[in-house]
């Protein structure tokens, strides 16, 4: 038997792929046209050859990703994803907002919180929400990047940046990085956000037999407080209400089930990818703890992807100081899961939507 290659070394070889140069997609009169933009370093695993294909002719309003620096290795598919994953979260702010991105999920999100906010603090702010996973991260940016942000984007290591816009002086230090990706995507306020808007561009899945699953994209109708229920006896201040807008974006692009933990528009901790509410409810919180903000869960709020199929979360939360959540409702159990609430002073408020994320 010959020795393998070493793993190590295929983490940063670009793997051969034979995919055609261009591909069409019909979808009843509509025609899409694709061109393959680049070879991909490879798939979601070093022996998966993958391609990178922009729309070149039809009724999109994507495909404007324009790579500046491809780094050493190349772009992989687990890059895009979360340079894709990223801009799902941060198109829905107007204030200045970074996510920070590893596997699919975020491990941190924030936005500015007032003029006084540099971009620089808004990255540090979600960077430390989980320093530990943010290490090799794809980070994020709804605008223009300057030369303090990008200094300390390169204080710790990071593959990928995404944004609309960079300063020169930004690029120039990005350029000395060897490793580092640098991705521009100008046109990220004519995607859609909001439910209404048009279902562009669909989504499509492979399955293994060849058949294919289209779908419309995820698309909120919660624009600010007055679509949200409340079904409480205690009603959130504004500022809560703010963070469970915040948190609600945050938490549709998490693998569900999933959870989100945040405060002052920061995130604390995120429960993502379990199988039930309560598991998802416990990584967050002990996320939390694990990562030295334990004091700031006080006064914190909580989205969820899902219903609450039982009280117990609501219980686990008030134990931690959480005061509001958000959530879609639905449950058989939700006048339990209202009475939890109100015995524990927590605020709920019903989004009357699921935003599950399962790919």
């Amino acid at each position: 038997m010959s020795k393998p290659k070493s793993l190590r070394k295929s983490y940063r070889t670009r793997i051969e792929e034979g995919f055609p140069e261009t591909m069409k997609l019909v979808i009843g009169d509509e025609e899409i046209e694709y061109t393959k933009s680049k070879s991909l370093r490879y798939g979601e695993n070093p022996h998966q050859p993958a391609a990178f294909y922009s729309p070149s002719r039809g009724p999109l309003t994507t495909g404007a990703m324009k790579v500046l620096k491809m780094g050493k290795g190349g772009l992989s598919q687990t890059n895009l994803e979360d340079v894709n994953n990223s801009m799902n979260i941060v198109r829905y702010f107007d204030e200045p907002a970074c996510a920070v991105m590893k596997h699919l999920n975020p491990s941190g999100v924030a936005t500015s919180r007032g003029p006084g906010d540099t971009l620089r603090e808004v990255y540090a702010r979600a960077r430390d929400c989980d320093s530990l996973a943010a290490f090799g991260s794809v980070v994020g940016f709804n605008t223009n990047v300057d030369k303090g942000t990008a200094e300390e984007i390169l204080a710790s290591y990071v593959e990928g940046v995404v944004a609309p816009a960079y300063d020169n002086k930004a690029l120039e230090l990005f350029g000395e990085k060897k490793d580092l990706r640098v991705i521009q995507v100008d046109n990220l306020r004519e995607m859609s956000k909001f439910a209404g808007e048009p279902l562009r561009p669909v989504m499509v899945s492979m399955q293994m037999d060849g058949s294919i699953v289209l779908s419309a994209p995820m698309l909120t109708k919660i624009r600010g407080p007055d679509d949200l229920r409340v079904v409480t006896e205690r009603r959130p201040t504004d500022e809560q209400f703010a963070d469970l807008i915040f948190s609600w974006y945050v938490c549709m692009n998490v693998r569900s089930n999933g959870v989100v933990i945040s405060k002052g528009r920061a995130t604390l901790g995120v429960g993502t990818g379990q199988q039930d509410r309560i598991a998802a409810v416990r990584l967050a919180l002990e996320k939390v703890m694990a990562r030295g903000h334990g004091e700031e869960l006080p006064g914190s709020v909580l989205a969820s992807d899902g219903f609450f199929p039982f009280r117990d979360s609501i219980d686990l939360l008030a134990d931690y100081g959480v005061v509001a959540c958000v959530q879609p409702g639905g449950s058989i159990r939700d006048r339990s899961v209202r009475k939890a609430s109100d015995e524990n002073g927590i605020a709920m408020v019903l989004t009357d939507e699921r935003c599950f994320r399962h790919f």
